[in-house]
């Protein structure tokens, strides 16, 4: 269905073709979240994930749908980013579809409604499948770590984790907090912030890294309590692309992110030694490109990209094509692949 619908969709420039799609989603029927192979399960930070395969923030910036992909077969999803204040982002256009390359580049500028918006809506929804909370510092304030403060604070009563956002590129200075003074104080702030028996707490991070960089943030993630990293955003390098929209400025995702991206997860697996769980996102398209992440480390994967080239059932093929290599690498659950590539 979703290839018949396709031309008709991209024939909408790309941001307002996204927004027609949430709206659509808002107007289906109540859908519980799909049964999936029990081998699928796994146990992360205490949480039971019932398929690995998770929808990455940015998708659903202001929390409208998520009970809605879940329904569409995600193990589980990541509203946001929010910000403490509601914010516009960037000038129109900031969304471009890079069809040739089977990518996207965005510089939205976390636009959203604020945590406010967010926090009302999740608190309404029925508390049944994950749902993490993407928190993130508006752009013109002038303390950005209390705005993590404040989103730790605020999105914890309604999150099943939450992952601290330092890694988009389109918030001038953000990804500086990745700096090692900077990320110090940053991640004792959250942790001061955290509540006794309250969310896990992700750390996401860009995968345009330096020599050393890795080490560096494992440590540093560790030292602070950080339950998990997600590894990672989108990038600014720009490798060779065939689109004319290939000189915009902003964060690359899609296909041509996949090396990167899979590059620096194995560079975290290396400098981590498996002591803490990571969260492969980047160019994963396919259930090999899951199954290539998950054997490289990671525990869970997550995508958005990719749904704007293959549609809404890309998680449950991805989730079922996991299931099938399982079986047929003679392993009964999913938790045994994790970091099996060195093996």
């Amino acid at each position: 269905m979703y290839r018949l619908l396709r031309p008709l969709i991209h024939a909408l420039d790309a941001e307002t073709a996204h927004h027609a799609t949430i709206g659509a989603l808002k107007l289906m029927p109540p859908r519980r979240q799909p049964e999936f192979a029990d081998s699928l399960a796994i146990q992360v930070v205490g949480l039971r994930f019932p398929s690995p395969v998770g929808l990455a923030a940015g998708f659903d910036k202001d929390a409208e749908v998520a009970d809605a992909m879940l329904g569409l077969g995600f193990g589980f999803v990541e509203v946001g980013t929010v910000t403490p204040l509601p914010q516009a982002g960037n000038p129109r256009p900031r969304l471009f579809r890079l069809t040739e390359d089977q990518a996207v580049i965005n510089r939205m500028g976390f636009n959203n409604a604020g945590q406010g918006a967010a926090l009302e809506r999740l608190r309404k929804r029925e508390r049944r499948g994950i749902v993490g909370v993407n928190i993130g510092a508006n752009k013109d304030s002038a303390d950005r770590i209390a705005d993590y403060v404040a989103g730790v604070k605020a999105m914890s009563s309604v999150a099943d984790y939450l992952t601290v956002n330092i890694s988009s590129p389109n918030t001038p200075g953000l990804r500086g907090l990745q700096d090692e003074g900077a990320l110090a104080e940053l991640l004792s702030a959250v942790r001061d912030a955290r509540a006794a028996g309250g969310p896990p707490v992700f750390l996401k991070v860009a995968p345009d890294m330096g020599a050393g960089d890795p080490e560096r943030i494992v440590r540093a993630a560790i030292d602070h309590q950080i339950d998990a990293i997600i590894v990672a955003n989108t990038t600014v390098t720009r490798p060779p692309l065939k689109s004319h929209f290939a000189a915009e400025t902003g964060g690359l995702s899609g296909a041509p992110l996949k090396p990167l991206a899979l590059e620096a997860l194995r560079a975290f697996r290396i400098a981590s030694g498996g002591a803490i769980p990571l969260i492969a996102v980047g160019g994963i398209a396919s259930a090999d490109d899951a199954w290539e992440r998950i054997r490289a480390g990671a525990s869970l994967v997550q995508l958005y990209s990719a749904l704007v080239y293959e549609g809404p059932g890309l998680a449950r093929r991805i989730a079922d094509g996991l299931a099938k290599r399982l079986q047929a690498s003679g392993m009964s659950n999913i938790s045994e692949a994790v970091g099996s590539e060195a093996g």
